[in-house]
């Protein structure tokens, strides 16, 4: 085995989690973590749903524009048929006068 190629281990390094909990453990550096035992749900039985960048509203809000514009879609198209039917309508007593 090759020597002084692994790094020094600390037997009191800091583990730094994003809830403000710190714990001292064995690691090569001193760690940052975004969840611990302290305020993951699992342990605490908790269920928090992390929604910092909206997109819940962002979702949402898209589907509600899809479903109006799905509904204008189907409105214009039911124009548009009708305009056919009348059209064809039209069409037809002109070949039947001629």
């Amino acid at each position: 085995m090759k020597k002084d190629i692994h790094p020094n281990y600390n037997t009191q390094a800091t583990l730094i989690c994003s809830c403000g909990a710190k714990l001292v453990t064995g690691a090569v550096k001193d760690l940052e973590v975004e969840t611990c035992s302290q305020c993951h749900p699992f342990y605490t039985g908790k269920q928090n749903i992390v929604d910092s960048t909206g997109r819940v509203e962002r979702f949402k809000s898209l589907s509600k524009k899809v479903s109006e514009a799905q509904k204008k879609r189907k409105t214009v198209k039911a124009k548009e048929d009708k305009q056919k039917e009348k059209a064809e309508k039209q069409a037809k007593k002109e070949t039947i006068k001629a």
